[in-house]
């Protein structure tokens, strides 16, 4: 099993700084730094450090998702937040369970013990609406469908039409934003009845950048989504 680490980043040089030398570059096969137009020099010191960059062309995650993606090579995507919100040292973890023959593993915020340090009422209240969401209408058994930190095939991307734009056009224009397709990958996920794991894992404070959530008008893409979904994807 070939494991292609995507490292997303948008002005987060002082993260990268303290959060990517905590990964140990053997623990996969592959790492891309994907950066959405960076003028703080993240990009000059990901490639001073030896890391592969790609800048995409598009604004917004799932564009960032898609035109990468013929650079990866791994048969499992890991897709990690370098601003200190992803816990570096359970990357291991994480792929070893994959190994074990899952389509799809999430490093949940709220799995036992674990917690976020990140959240404030709106975020936590909005994350268990939306993951409550996912679990009634889809079938899901999350307990965190919305977070970044994940490792899933790539096979996925396609099997599941995640690359397709018709699937975002209409929320995107109807909420005037640009989203990411981890929501509607573990709603997916759950309606095909994929196997499906999560492992416990804190989200620690961001280190350094500005948080770039835009909570009203993603909720209500991803809310216009999972609704869609259930009346209409098979």
């Amino acid at each position: 099993m070939k494991t292609t680490l995507l490292v997303m980043t948008l002005n987060e040089v002082e993260g990268m700084k303290a959060i990517m030398p905590q990964i140990k570059r053997e623990w996969v096969d592959q790492i891309i730094v994907v950066d959405g137009g960076s003028k703080d020099g993240t990009i000059e010191w990901a490639k001073a450090n030896g890391y592969e960059v790609y800048v995409q062309k598009q604004k917004g995650f799932r564009h960032a998702y898609t035109e990468v993606m013929p650079l990866v090579t791994g048969d499992v995507i890991v897709t990690f937040s370098p601003d200190g919100n992803s816990v570096a040292e359970l990357l291991p973890d994480l792929i070893d369970k994959m190994k074990e023959g899952y389509d799809m593993v999430i490093v949940s915020r709220y799995l036992g013990s674990a917690k976020s340090e990140d959240d404030d009422i709106i975020t936590a209240f909005g994350n268990w609406l939306f993951t409550r969401t996912v679990n009634l209408l889809h079938g899901g058994h999350y307990t965190d469908a919305m977070v970044i930190y994940r490792a899933y095939k790539k096979s996925l991307v396609t099997d599941l039409e995640l690359d397709q734009d018709r699937w975002y056009a209409t929320p995107e224009r109807l909420f005037g934003t640009k989203i990411s397709w981890e929501p509607m990958l573990s709603a997916r996920a759950a309606r095909r009845k994929l196997k499906l794991a999560e492992i416990p894992g804190d989200e620690p404070p961001r280190v350094g950048g500005e948080r770039k959530l835009q909570i009203l008008r993603w909720g209500a893409a991803y809310y216009f989504q999972f609704i869609r979904d259930f009346l209409l994807w098979k």
